[in-house]
């Protein structure tokens, strides 16, 4: 794996673990403000929309399992997808879903690589791992 791969890797990284913590601050760097997010139920989320479920504990994720994952870099692009096992609570009810993502991360005009894209679909569990 390149050097740059490896960078997109470590951003992910700091995604999933602001997501565990529900770290607005790390979410708010790493989202970019025009953020476009189609969730599995087909639902458009913009960064506040994200912002504000972690905030409020509407989502509360306790722990995500990651496998097969890929990234496509194209110079100041890159696409990453990512098979992802979630466990949490989401409005107070338990939930554990098998989610494929995919994100487009940018690196904007300031050297920041954010999320400026992202959708997510739900995977049948028995042909996720």
């Amino acid at each position: 794996m390149n050097n740059n791969n490896q960078f997109i890797l470590t951003l992910e990284e700091q995604l999933k673990t602001a997501m565990l913590n529900s770290d607005i601050h790390t979410l708010d760097q790493l989202l970019a403000d025009d953020l476009i997010f189609t969730n599995h139920l087909g639902q458009v989320m913009s960064k506040q929309d994200d912002l504000k479920a972690h905030q409020s504990g509407y989502v509360k994720i306790k722990a995500i399992s990651q496998s097969e994952q890929l990234i496509k870099l194209q110079g100041s692009i890159a696409v990453v997808s990512v098979l992802s096992h979630i466990q949490g609570e989401i409005a107070g009810e338990l939930s554990e879903v098998v989610l494929r993502f995919m994100r487009i991360w940018q690196k904007r005009e300031d050297d920041q690589w954010q999320v400026i894209a992202a959708n997510s679909c739900l995977v049948n569990e028995a042909q996720a791992f």
